[in-house]
Parts: C-alpha cells; structure tokens; sequence
C-alpha cells in the first residue's frame, strides 16, 4: 500500500517565499517518483529555526491533527533534520518522518540498478545516517517495515553501531575503487581510439533520456518522472562529417541534492567530466528555467567541467509559449522536442559543428616507412591537403586535441 504523506515547507523570514514554494512542488514530485501519495501540505516562516524541532510547536500540533484527518503515515519535511530533531517530531506527532535529502536517497536505492549505482546508494546512504545517529539512535534510523524511506541500509541501522558502518564506509569505497579501475580502462581503449565524446547533463526531468534515443536510436528506460535515469548510459552517436562520437547520459541535477549523493557519484559523473563538450539540457516549458540553469551551472562548477565546451539544447519547446522561447539566450542553442522528434537534425549538425570547432589545423610529415598511416588518419579526420617531399609526405589536416596527441609524432615544428 502506497505511502500517504504530508509534505511541509520550511523557511527563514529572510528566505525568498517564491523559491521555498518552489521547492516544496518539487517535493510533492519526489514523494511521488518514491511512490507514495501526497494527501496534505504546510508551510512555515520563521524568524528562526527551533533547535529540537525545527519547526515551531504549533505547527508541529497542526501537523499532528491534519495526519489524523488525512490517515497520513509519513511526514516529509523540506529541510535537513537532525537525528534528534527527527526524533522529537515522529515523538510529538506520531507519523514517520522523513527529510528530502532521506527521500532523495530513497529515491536512488528504489532506481539503482547497476552493481556500481548500488554500492554509491548504499555509500550516500551510510554517509547520510552517521550524523543523525548522534543522540538520536532509538530515532528515525531504527525502523523497521516497509514504505518510503526505510529501503536500502536503513534497515539495518539498529543493529550497526558507528564503528560498523565506518568499516561499511571503507569496505564500499574499496570496491567503487575497483570499478573505477574498469571503468578507467575502458575509458583508456576509447581515447586509444580518439573518439569524440559529449555528455547529456541537466535538471531532472528535463528529456535527456528520451534526447539520447532520438539521437542513437537506442531504447533508453523512459519516464515522466524525477530521476527516472539513474545509471550512467553510453552509445553511439553518428553525426554529418565527423562519423562516429559517443554521448553519456547519467543522472539528473536538482536543487539541495545532498552532498552525500554528490560525493557518491563523483566516481559516475568522471564519466561525464572526460567528455569533450557538455550538452546542457534544459526543460524550456517549466517556469523555472533560470532556477534549473543556477543548479546546473553550480553543479558544473562543483565537479570543475567550466573549461569545457556546452551546447545548449532547449528541450520540449512544443509546451512552451513564444515568449519562453525568446527569452532563452544561452548559445549556442538549439531547440527540440525530443518526444516528437522536432529540432534532432538541427541538434546533430550543431554537435558535429562543436567537434569542428575544437579542431586545429596542423602540419604532419609521414616519412615514407609511415605513409602507410596517411590512410588511417583520414578516416579519423579531415586532411585539407598533402604535399609531396623529398623524404615522405606533408598532411595539412584538423585534429582535436585528443587525435594531436595520437599524431604527435608526426607533427612538424612550428
């Protein structure tokens, strides 16, 4: 039986009210994408917070009696909570309680589905628990049962005392060390190959999955959820006049997402952070454009991507009005909507443009025992033109900074 849960905002009097309401839309989102049901909402301003609580005792009574009314099982408070303050309200009210940073990471433990993304899970999730457990060890961590927030580790929380789960901690980070080592690997064969390589980042929900099936005919899991993609995906991509490049998609951004998850996934976003361009997508439709592109320009900035090369594509702009359109300003742009295939050609071509313009022209000399090589480097490249000489052959050709330092042998002093 699906979760009913009430879902409270909370704010300081000097917090912008737009932004708390915001945000406490995209928290009925969450519940749902865990699969509960929202059956109440609340919203407090204060002029500070309450230290055992958070929020103040009348509203922590009003929560308790609209539980009542609504039969409601769980309350998501939209705001970090200590173990202790977790404590004293599932005391005072007696509904489970839950805080977004839990239900996010309830959220990736429902959806993880690689043996990687579960070891992350599981990492972000003990990372999350030890702070709470201080004087709050009988509290929200020591559940049992089923519903939204009690999946994945935080089950066991009971019987783990801190020392076992710091040895947890070591014992997982260990073996996303190993996969890290695999992943390297084949990361290294890619750029033997000198493959061009972009990246779908973006907010949420905004279409990458469903643009990376329209770009690579694939058949990428798809859903009109927040974080329905939560594993790194892969795959070809052909593009006019420069052939063959790979695009990754993983998963999406969204506002406060714990720092436990971003520590967690740093290992799966590196995935994202060698590729040559960034390809931003952004949900055009949603009144919160600007809101999404903040998240994801300090995303960018935390994983330290600002050097690179972005594409912007404004994604759905069939459910967005005119004036929406106008006012995104980001380029180079492009607008799509990828559930009706509008705009892809006009995508492709403007990535393969991206690829063009990493390129430099520069000068090879293939002595003749390597002429043979010539061939090779044009169907990775563009060779403008070549000139006999006494001992070999002169190749004027484009090469991005990854096929230079494959060609570096070759290349003649300036």
């Amino acid at each position: 039986m699906a979760d009913k849960a009430i879902v409270v905002g909370v704010g300081l009097k000097t917090d912008s009210f737009v932004d708390l309401k915001e945000s406490l839309a995209e928290l009925e989102d969450l519940v749902y994408a865990a699969g509960g049901g929202v059956v109440g909402t609340a919203v407090q301003v204060l002029e500070k917070f309450n230290p055992a609580t958070l929020i103040g005792k009348g509203k922590t009574l009003e929560l308790k009696e609209l539980a009542e009314q609504t039969e409601a099982n769980l309350i998501v408070i939209d705001h970090h909570l200590s173990g202790i303050q977790s404590r004293n309200l599932e005391q005072e009210t007696g509904v489970r309680i839950l805080d977004r940073n839990q239900l996010i990471l309830d959220i990736f433990a429902q959806r993880a589905q690689t043996y990687e993304g579960k070891l992350q899970v599981e990492l972000a999730q003990m990372l999350d628990q030890l702070p709470r457990m201080v004087g709050a060890w009988q509290g929200s961590l020591s559940r049992l049962g089923g519903g939204i927030g009690t999946r994945g580790p935080g089950e066991t929380a009971l019987e783990m005392d801190r020392r076992r789960i710091h040895n947890r901690v070591k014992q997982i980070r260990k073996k996303l060390e190993s996969v890290k080592k695999n992943r390297e690997q084949h990361r290294q064969q890619r750029q033997r190959n000198e493959i061009p390589q972009f990246a779908l980042i973006g907010y949420t929900n905004s279409g990458k999955s469903t643009l990376l099936n329209r770009l690579t005919q694939s058949d990428v899991y798809v859903k009109d959820q927040v974080f329905a993609t939560l594993d790194p995906t892969t795959r070809k991509i052909f593009l006019p006049d420069v052939d063959t490049a790979l695009i990754t998609d993983t998963v999406g951004f969204i506002r406060n997402l714990p720092p436990q998850l971003i520590e967690a996934f740093k290992a799966t976003l590196e995935e994202s952070g060698q590729a040559d361009i960034l390809v931003v997508v952004v949900d055009i439709s949603s009144d919160q454009v600007n809101k999404h592109l903040e998240v994801i320009d300090h995303l960018i900035n935390e994983f330290k991507w600002n050097d690179k090369p972005v594409v912007y594509v404004y994604n759905k702009v069939d459910l967005a009005s005119i004036e929406k359109q106008v006012r995104a300003d980001r380029k180079p742009r492009v607008f799509t909507s990828a559930i009706k295939n509008e705009g892809i050609e006009r995508l492709r071509r403007m990535l393969a443009e991206s690829i063009k313009n990493l390129q430099k022209e520069v000068e090879l000399f293939f002595p003749k025992q390597d002429e043979h090589r010539i061939y090779e480097l044009g169907r990775e490249s563009q060779i403008k033109r070549t000139e006999a000489a006494s001992h070999g052959t002169i190749c004027y050709v484009n090469l991005t900074p990854a096929q230079m330092s494959k060609w570096s042998a070759f290349l003649t002093k300036d």
